[in-house]
């Protein structure tokens, strides 16, 4: 973790001759200063797979950095951190979302479930995991921004109901805000996740991760959500 750079400015008023006054007005003005230490920014750890890893992008262009990007973008005073590891199911995020967060964290993304649906995976068991890290961030009163996952139809229809029902219900259970779908921005130029065709301009060529330009669309399609979660923390909301 970082260490953060923290400042403080003390005057004492008392033992400042009244005509030396308008001087320091002047000079800590100029600084930039209004008498107030500047709010840090607020430290966000996003913790996933190799979706929010970057798997299979250059440096620069995965979710993280793109998003970071997007937030300096919207002047949001933010630090995401990454926290994905390819081929981390909802169980490997529990076993390690402690050490993720680490003492200085101010609030968690959550982006999980991906890899225990291609497994196929019981519904239950990823619901537990995912509620799991829940209870860990609310222990430390940081809020969540979880982020849904659909189930293919392969594994059938009651599968993809009871894993599609997961995350909602878990934001609505514990206060979580609740972001759109992580390919929400791909649909929204007509990508449709059953028809993999549609798919492959913003795909790399596994036809599982998002290529760059894919990134993009899914970072400007999760960035409103991302401010939310950031005015929370800095509300210091659980």
């Amino acid at each position: 973790m970082r260490d953060f750079l923290k400042r403080t400015v003390q005057i004492g008023y008392g033992a400042i001759r009244a005509g030396r006054n308008l001087t320091f007005a002047f000079v800590f003005s100029a600084a930039g200063f209004s008498g107030a230490a500047r709010a840090e920014p607020v430290q966000i750890v996003a913790l996933g797979d190799s979706l929010t890893a970057g798997y299979g992008l250059n440096e620069g262009e995965g979710l993280v950095p793109q998003l970071q990007l997007w937030l300096d973008g919207q002047g949001a005073e933010a630090v995401v951190q990454n926290a994905g590891v390819s081929g981390d199911t909802t169980a490997g995020g529990l076993a390690r979302v402690d050490w993720a967060l680490g003492p200085d964290a101010d609030a968690l993304i959550v982006t999980l479930g991906g890899n225990d649906m291609l497994r196929g995976l019981p519904p239950e068991e990823v619901r537990r995991n995912l509620s799991a890290i829940l209870e860990v961030a609310a222990g430390r009163g940081l809020p969540v921004l979880l982020v849904p996952m659909k189930a293919p139809s392969n594994w059938g229809a009651d599968y993809k109901t009871a894993f599609d029902a997961i995350y909602p219900e878990l934001a609505a259970e514990t206060g979580a805000i609740l972001a759109p779908e992580f390919f929400s921005g791909l649909m929204a130029e007509g990508a449709d996740p059953s028809d993999p065709a549609s798919m492959g301009a913003w795909m790399q060529a596994d036809g599982i991760h998002p290529n760059a330009q894919g990134v993009k669309l899914i970072v400007a399609a999760l960035g409103p959500a991302v401010l939310e979660l950031i005015a929370a923390a800095q509300d210091g909301a659980p």
